[in-house]
């Protein structure tokens, strides 16, 4: 649309527009020109400059508090996760095997941390080395051939990263031997240089685990994990 012209001082609209914006102490220098200035409210009515200016402020502020509340909520519930984390590594550190580890990691995940379902499964060197839930009690933890976890959720871990998402439920029955519905899960992968295996958190709710989901804190209690894993290993060597 075209701007509008004054016939008689041969102004128009883009011509005012540049110059308050070359200007802009222009109402610092002229402010009774806000009396004459208005703008249309969302109501239809016309409000002066200065009650948009207010009004801006007022919108402003209560977004402000809003990010501030939503800042501190998160602060709150990352000092609980801190804290509840650094009990458990204390925990590990206290293991003096492969299944005082495995028993101390499900039972704080279960009990402390509140979660639904928690599994750590540990690569076998072969079939005859591997175990499923159901007769992890006889040894004391989990373990599973890698080329067996790669045909049931290879597809999870590609690229050996973190992964949190909705899980198909019989991708969910392998990792936490549990018949479950349709649900979400963090996973994990332990390695230190080579795969060592995994460790998992699940919920039956599809949507609790996600992309947005930071996975910080269960990275930390897999590097610790890791480490432990090792020290047996030298042991036992």
């Amino acid at each position: 649309m075209a701007a509008e012209q004054s016939s008689d001082t041969g102004l128009n609209d883009d011509i005012v527009r540049e110059y308050l914006k070359n200007h802009h102490d222009f109402l610092q220098r002229h402010p009774d020109m806000l009396d004459y200035l208005h703008v249309t409210h969302a109501s239809g009515s016309a409000i002066s400059l200065v009650e948009k200016q207010v009004s801006v402020l007022r919108e402003r502020n209560t977004e402000i508090r809003q990010r501030l509340k939503t800042l501190t909520v998160n602060a709150k519930e990352n000092d609980v996760l801190y804290t509840q984390t650094r009990a458990l590594i204390l925990k590990l550190l206290d293991a003096d095997s492969v299944e005082a580890l495995y028993a101390r990691f499900i039972a704080a995940m279960k009990e402390d941390f509140g979660v639904q379902y928690v599994s750590m499964i540990l690569y076998a060197n072969d079939a005859n080395d591997a175990n499923d839930a159901n007769d992890s009690s006889m040894q004391g933890w989990r373990t599973a051939p890698q080329d067996a976890v790669k045909r049931e959720i290879g597809s999870l871990f590609k690229g050996h990263k973190p992964v949190c998402g909705t899980l198909r439920a019989e991708e969910l029955t392998f990792l936490f031997a549990e018949t479950t519905a349709v649900g979400s899960a963090a996973l994990m992968p332990l390695s230190d240089g080579e795969p060592l295996g995994l460790i998992a958190v699940g919920s039956a709710d599809a949507n609790y685990y996600n992309n947005k989901v930071g996975t910080l804190f269960l990275s930390h209690i897999a590097d610790v994990i890791v480490k432990l894993l090792s020290r047996f290993q030298d042991a036992r060597a």
